[in-house]
């Protein structure tokens, strides 16, 4: 079962990363290698904290969802409502682009 869930859940990260410009998508994709975990723990957990302290000015709500994503990696029960708040976020998305394509027609 887990590892079903950590199929999928690397199966909606590639689907982001293309959508990502070359350089994020890059680091992005070197994060989620096996041989980064030692670095993507530490990245997640300081991500999470940052996303929690977002009323600073240099730290923003956007850093939660991305330690998340590091930290569904390698925390199992982190996998399933990540890979589905990605999911809903991505069709969330899709149903916005079509509205204003609908729009500006």
């Amino acid at each position: 079962m887990a590892d079903r869930e950590l199929e999928q859940l690397d199966r909606q990260l590639r689907r982001i990363e293309k959508e990502l410009p070359v350089r994020a998508a890059r680091t992005l994709q070197w994060l989620r290698e096996p041989s980064s975990r030692w670095i993507r723990i530490p990245v997640g957990v300081l991500a999470v904290i940052g996303g929690l302290l977002s009323f600073l000015p240099i730290l923003g709500l956007w850093m939660l969802p991305l330690g998340l994503l590091l930290l569904a990696q390698d925390v199992p029960p982190l996998r399933r409502p990540t890979r589905r708040a990605l999911i809903r976020i991505e069709q969330w998305w899709v149903r916005r682009k079509r509205k204003r394509r609908l729009a500006t027609r």
